[in-house]
């Protein structure tokens, strides 16, 4: 292992960092580094393991080394991957605000956020390719500097990290709730209360695979959804919604799993008739709070609502 030692996580090109496990209770070793790199999956730390890259207090770890209070792990952090050739496309953008670290957008309906395999144009990620030049390499491949994703015909505020630095601070700011995220959505029917919470875990869809679904614990992840009623709109309702977790589908899912589905949404409603014709379905990213992943400065984006938003809201007041 080099013996090019730092403090901390570097950039660049790979180096030895040191870290001290701070808890008074034993945890294994993989699943304390998945906590200090959010931006790594579990399986690529335990490769990290087994090729030898990771010592606790001088020895070669394992996955399932137990970590105690003050034992010392010495990592071997490796530069980013290099991203496959994407084509960068001269895309439309909303930019709510931008700086060297980081790029708020206001994504449109029918934008897929990152290509995936036989759809590698016309994404987010192409137009963020055209618009910035310092992107290719950030968190691996086809995910240039995504911290979080919208799904396709979702609209609202989105973060994208332009750094390593910002990527590491974002993604740990989303996992530990620092970050808060706030979504206005037209729903059908007409609920009980003014708030409520809905937890259930998601899955995948038992039947159908393309789609998600509240399930048991142990086949899915736990979520969390609170939402408060903002307006009554005849057979509709107008809510507030703020995620515990980000699930996907989370806001779909929820919604539909308490027989209030959102409005235009063709996956997981059966309400074909509408008032008016929507581009997808009425649940927009409304609000985003994060803090500065550089300067730590308190920052809070709202985004306008998209005009079929707008229009079915005037339709259904009148």
């Amino acid at each position: 292992m080099p013996e090019n030692q730092t403090q901390g996580f570097g950039i660049g090109d790979g180096e030895l960092v040191t870290l001290h496990y701070p808890r008074p209770l034993p945890m294994r070793l993989d699943r304390w580094l998945v906590s200090q790199r959010p931006e790594q999956s579990r399986a690529s730390i335990q490769k990290f393991i087994e090729n030898g890259l990771v010592l606790v207090n001088g020895k070669q770890g394992k996955a399932k080394t137990p970590l105690r209070k003050n034992d010392e792990i010495k990592v071997w952090v490796l530069p980013p991957e290099p991203l496959p050739y994407l084509k960068p496309e001269k895309i439309d953008l909303n930019i709510l605000y931008e700086d060297e670290h980081l790029i708020i957008i206001n994504k449109q309906a029918g934008l897929t956020v990152h290509p995936a395999p036989g759809n590698k144009n016309g994404t987010l990620v192409n137009g963020l390719l055209h618009h910035c030049t310092d992107l290719p390499g950030i968190n691996g491949k086809l995910r240039p500097g995504i911290v979080h994703r919208l799904d396709k015909d979702t609209t609202g505020c989105i973060a994208v990290a332009k750094s390593q630095e910002a990527l590491v601070s974002l993604q740990i700011q989303i996992q530990k709730r620092i970050a808060s995220r706030q979504y206005l959505a037209l729903v059908h029917g007409v609920l009980d209360g003014k708030k409520g919470m809905i937890i259930g875990a998601i899955g995948r869809h038992p039947v159908d695979r393309k789609k998600y679904a509240v399930v048991n614990d142990e086949s899915g992840r736990y979520a969390c959804t609170h939402w408060e009623l903002k307006e009554r709109l005849g057979d509709y309702s107008l809510l507030r919604f703020k995620l515990d977790t980000g699930r996907t589908h989370q806001i779909r899912v929820h919604s539909a799993h308490i027989g209030h589905p959102i409005v235009g949404d063709v996956t997981y409603s059966r309400c074909k008739k509408l008032p008016t014709n929507l581009a997808g379905q009425v649940l927009h990213a409304v609000q985003l709070g994060i803090k500065h992943p550089i300067s730590n400065k308190e920052m809070l984006f709202e985004a306008p609502l998209p005009d079929d938003f707008l229009k079915i809201l005037s339709i259904l007041r009148k």
